[in-house]
């Protein structure tokens, strides 16, 4: 009884939910390779040879193209020579939620700027991918809400697949020249037991992604962890008057010398008088999908508030912080880029067979005669 009701709690959230799974499956797979796509079809403008300009110069000439009454919040160095800079900017006054704010791109050496790209069809890909295309943090938790169906899915699925004594063998593949029924059966069992770990390992992650604190407050228990967004946002300074905030070059001179192999990837710009520079510093040899070593420096103290270095986090927070890279595909090597990649279509693939089971079974059940008892009593008495 327990086994028939989870079959069929697998039939209908599959039936009822297939369409949106699909499509987070394949817009995940279109993303794993969204920077070579990016590079083939919309490749960058080619940037001049040269010394690069200073921080601050590259996020004000970022500043002088944006629309007005916004305020750069996020400086991405150009991570090799011939690489664009980028500067991501809000309204003034408020955060900006997802699908808001703009993205400028700048030659670092000669500080000219590239059309916003925020609207460009991989941006919309990704906010299809993570919202739903609603573009708010409602349209990102319902997106959670799927990865936790993923893996009730995932659960599910592995208890219909589980095979009876001797026939383990059989239940890794597809029969040779089966048809109808049994051929979409196996072939939706085989592809769900191999690509289980990593379709649950994926949507694990993105649960995760949408809901950080309620995934770490389940891990804790088991695997402590701090949570590092949690303390990083309560470091808080006091502004001094009339003096003058340390700019972006000087934190970033002042955050270096504590990493002597570090380059700066990504520096968050205070947007208040009491925030502190969030500077991400990469060791060498790392990839910038890895997660960096990030320095809090007061710009008002000129001192250096707090170190998280991954090398020191807890087996609980290394998990976690590569939760992104996980699901993402990046940063891991390019066989995890590839499984990744091949799992965005299990979903269209679990679609399809299930959708082909249930019709099947549909017809087959309509094609059994109506047996009347009593009029077989009748006939039987004749």
């Amino acid at each position: 009884m327990t086994r028939r009701l989870i079959a069929k709690l697998h039939l209908w959230l599959g039936l009822a939910l297939c369409v949106p799974l699909v499509l987070i499956g394949l817009t995940g797979s279109i993303l794993v390779f969204q920077d070579e796509l990016q590079a083939a079809f919309a490749p960058a403008p080619p940037t001049q040879a040269g010394e690069p300009h200073r921080a601050s110069e590259i996020i004000a000439a970022a500043r002088a193209v944006a629309p007005k009454g916004f305020v750069p919040t996020i400086y991405a160095a150009a991570q090799a020579p011939g690489r664009l800079a980028t500067v991501r900017l809000a309204p003034s006054g408020r955060q900006a939620g997802p699908g808001e704010g703009a993205r400028v791109d700048v030659d670092p050496v000669s500080l000219a700027t590239s059309p916003n790209t925020t609207d460009n069809f991989l941006r919309q890909i990704f906010f299809l991918h993570s919202t739903l295309l609603m573009k708010t943090r409602e349209g990102r938790q319902i997106v959670g809400g799927f990865g936790v169906v993923m893996l009730i899915m995932a659960v599910s699925g592995l208890v219909n697949w589980w095979p009876r004594l001797g026939a383990w063998r059989r239940a890794f593949a597809v029969s040779r020249g089966v048809r109808g029924f049994r051929l979409w059966r196996e072939l939706h069992g085989a592809a769900g037991i191999w690509g289980l770990a990593i379709l649950a390992a994926v949507s694990f992650a993105g649960t995760y992604l949408a809901f950080p604190e309620t995934v770490r407050g389940l891990v804790n228990p088991v695997l402590p962890a701090r949570d590092l967004r949690a303390a990083m946002a309560a470091i808080k300074i006091q502004p001094v008057k009339d003096a003058e905030p340390l700019g972006v070059d000087d934190a970033i001179a002042l955050a270096q010398p504590g990493i002597p192999d570090g380059r700066p990837t990504l520096v968050f710009l205070p947007t208040r008088p009491d925030q502190a520079y969030r500077i991400a510093l990469l060791r060498a040899g790392q990839d910038r999908h890895e997660t960096p070593i990030t320095v809090l420096v007061d710009p008002w103290a000129r001192r250096v508030l707090a170190t998280f270095d991954p090398r020191e986090f807890s087996l609980g927070e290394r998990m976690l912080a590569a939760q992104h890279a996980l699901h993402s595909g990046q940063g891991l090597g390019f066989v995890w880029e590839m499984l990744v990649f091949l799992c965005g279509f299990l979903p269209a693939l679990f679609a399809a067979t299930g959708i082909a089971m249930w019709w099947l079974k549909r017809r087959r059940a309509a094609a059994k005669p109506i047996i009347d008892p009593g009029y077989t009593a009748r006939r039987a008495g004749e």
